[in-house]
């Protein structure tokens, strides 16, 4: 069989068509925060390239500092009979089924579930998975998942115009569930959250992505702010979903090239840092009577126009 030819590496951004738009951007959303009406110099001075060595941890080429490759935590355990039978009929990657006993029918489908995906069936006494449990309500039944593996941000840069996902103060697992499964929906090469203060990959995770996140990796990053930068420097542009933005999501054709997509909480919306480090602010118009929109949907919403756009990009 012929081997494929490779799409080769990301251009640099000084080699992008787009380029120029960044710049003035950058500089229309630098007038506007200083209160200036005319455009300065386009651009914000780009940091240093610091990287990070993969296998000791220390800085080097290649590997933005504050980043890392996270290898996942202690498994996670789902209790009670309607969520272990829910979470295992969404497909949540079990390793193991704990079971007291009993003769109710959601604990019979789970273990019927369970011996199907071949997830061992483990029957042990109240006592013990009160233990495993921290005296948790089982109601005698407990599935452990195992601990989700992390890709690094640096992997989400695959072929010539990657659209990548980034969220920032998600605390809601469901959301960012949600997030993934539009993420797979509408191609993107994966999500990054942050490493600290935020929802992370846990059951519920799994469950309201749909099993979606089997395919579509969630990365870490130690600095949110941080890489975005470094995901600027790779070529890529930088916009984030917020109200305050005057750019409607539908009118963004910059969003045909390698692009980062940021998506804040439903309350609070990006942080400030996250907010500044964007290119450009974009936002939903909403002529209904609604404030805001769950950060779950308002990412599937500008996902769908940002695909239309590439779809439809010379």
């Amino acid at each position: 069989m012929a081997k494929r030819k490779g799409k080769g590496p990301t251009p640099k951004a000084e080699d992008r068509h787009w380029h120029g738009k960044r710049q003035k951007a950058r500089a229309v959303k630098s007038s506007r925060r200083t209160g200036t009406q005319t455009l300065g110099p386009g651009g914000r001075p780009k940091p240093a390239e610091t990287g990070g060595d993969r296998t000791s941890g220390r800085p080097g080429p290649g590997r933005p500092a504050g980043a890392r490759r996270a290898t996942g935590e202690v498994p996670e355990l789902v209790t009670g009979r309607n969520p272990v039978v829910e979470a295992l009929r969404a497909g949540v990657p079990g390793t193991a089924l704990y079971v007291t006993g009993g003769t109710d029918e959601r604990i019979r489908e789970s273990m019927q579930l369970a011996a199907d995906r071949r997830i061992p069936l483990l029957e042990t006494g109240k006592n013990e998975l009160d233990r495993l449990t921290d005296n948790a309500v089982h109601q005698g039944i407990a599935l452990q998942v195992k601990p989700y593996r992390y890709a690094h941000p640096d992997d989400l840069l695959t072929g010539r115009a990657p659209l990548i996902v980034a969220v920032d103060g998600i605390t809601d697992p469901r959301n960012l569930g949600a997030i993934v499964r539009s993420a797979a929906a509408f191609g993107a090469a994966g999500v990054v959250i942050p490493e600290r203060r935020a929802a992370g990959v846990t059951a519920g995770t799994w469950k309201s992505s749909a099993g979606t996140l089997a395919t579509v990796p969630v990365a870490q990053a130690t600095n949110l702010t941080r890489q975005l930068k470094a995901y600027q420097k790779a070529g890529c542009f930088v916009a984030g979903l917020d109200a305050r933005g005057e750019t409607a999501v539908a009118d963004m054709d910059i969003a045909s090239g390698p692009f980062v997509l940021v998506v804040g909480s439903e309350g609070k919306g990006m942080g400030r840092l996250v907010a500044d480090t964007c290119d450009l602010l974009v936002t939903i118009p909403m002529p209904g009577t609604a404030e805001s929109l769950n950060a779950g949907v308002a990412a599937g919403i500008a996902l769908y126009e940002v695909s239309r756009l590439r779809s439809t990009a010379p």
